[in-house]
């Protein structure tokens, strides 16, 4: 990745930054002081492109950066984006997060320039809000990372934009959304997710987890979370937002120390308590993933009841009694699944969430359980109802 990029994915110091419990994220200000919004290196990873004279030298650095050069992503001018998206209109919004604001837009499916509004290829370009706390570090990192590795499941950047203060980012259209729009947003246009389709949705997860805990260049991906894992039109998911990815640990070592980034209830108990991050930091956020596909519910939400805003601090005790188990169970896959099924699941579950990262499985493992699970049979009451489907009042006499 070349010695100015090397510098930058090193391990960084001073692991330490507070949770802004009105957003779950963990912060810290560009002088080490607390502050809200996301976490943000401690020399702000904007000076990178905040100053006019941010330019692509000779040997590829952007003021002592590595600019990516991969020849398998587009480079855009600001101008081609702009087009793309009808001058970034307000209709063209899929979203907003920490980053900016992601526009949906046309391209040409084999040159992917600009074309026509409603002809070409739909795709998604994350536009960087000039006020965001993230910046040019985050930037890079997805095109360092999503720009040189590919896997069915993670999604696929397309190309990228660095045009003045301009920091954009291309990515192929995900048109079923976030697994966090199905599972927590209630709204007639939303179905409810099935237990077969939540079990095809982990699994591609955890494949693509599989996929970075075992490339040659070790990536530990620091921020799994619902809303990071995109689904397209049949419901495979793709991990996305590569922006707090790290390389893993070497020479032997078990971990990387560096400062803590992330989001509150999905982060590893040793992440935040020390700022050791491990590759098996990732397997304990997948575990909360599993447990809110698992329950319907979100990983940290201060709208219920006391005692019970953590979904893990609440409910791990209750995972490992077989009796309540229907209790935890999200009521909308109701009949879908058998009872040895859901059990297996939740053992996979409390695994992932071991306090001790080493007691944790590797995503590997992880993925072989899932298909295990989604191989049990369906209970006898959905194989009657499966039988009776289809058939008039008539026949039924």
């Amino acid at each position: 990745m070349g010695n100015c990029l090397g510098s930058r994915l090193a391990a960084d110091p001073n692991p330490s930054a507070p949770i802004n419990p009105s957003t779950g994220e963990f912060t810290q200000d560009t002088s080490g002081k607390h502050s809200n919004g996301e976490a943000t290196s401690v020399t702000n990873s904007s000076a990178g492109f905040s100053q006019s004279s941010t330019i692509l030298s000779d040997d590829g650095c952007v003021n002592g950066e590595r600019f990516p050069t991969d020849p398998y992503n587009k480079v855009y001018s600001f101008a081609d984006l702009k087009a793309a998206t009808r001058n970034f209109r307000g209709d063209m919004v899929l979203g907003v997060g920490g980053f900016g604001t992601v526009y949906k837009g046309w391209v040409d499916e084999k040159t992917l320039l600009p074309s026509r509004h409603g002809t070409g290829m739909l795709v998604a370009i994350k536009k960087l809000n000039q006020e965001s706390t993230q910046g040019f570090d985050e930037w890079q990192a997805e095109v360092d990372f999503l720009g040189k590795i590919s896997h069915p499941n993670l999604v696929k950047l397309l190309g990228y934009c660095l045009e003045e203060k301009e920091l954009l980012l291309v990515y192929e259209f995900m048109p079923k959304g976030s697994l966090e729009n199905h599972l927590f947003r209630r709204n007639a246009a939303t179905e409810p997710l099935s237990w077969d389709i939540r079990l095809k949705i982990a699994i591609g997860a955890a494949k693509g987890l599989a996929f970075l805990h075992t490339s040659e260049k070790q990536v530990i991906y620091r921020d799994f979370k619902a809303s990071n894992i995109l689904l397209d039109g049949s419901y495979n998911a793709k991990i996305s937002d590569f922006g707090l990815a790290k390389l893993g640990p070497a020479g032997g070592n078990s971990h990387v120390t560096t400062r803590i980034m992330g989001t509150h209830g999905y982060a590893a108990p040793e992440y935040i308590a020390t700022g050791h991050l491990y590759v098996k930091s990732d397997v304990y956020g997948f575990g909360v993933v599993l447990l809110e596909m698992l329950t319907g519910l979100r990983a940290l939400d201060t709208r219920r009841p006391s005692g019970q805003h953590n979904l893990v601090d609440w409910l791990k005790p209750i995972l490992a009694q077989r009796r309540k188990l229907k209790t935890i169970m999200d009521a909308r896959m109701e009949g879908q699944y058998s009872s040895k099924a859901a059990l297996e699941a939740v053992k996979l579950t409390l695994r992932c969430l071991e306090p001790e990262p080493r007691k944790r499985p590797s995503m590997k493992e992880v993925v072989e359980a899932l298909d295990q699970i989604a191989a049990i049979g369906k209970p006898k009451e959905s194989k009657v109802s499966t039988r009776l489907q289809g058939l008039s009042p008539r026949s039924l006499r």
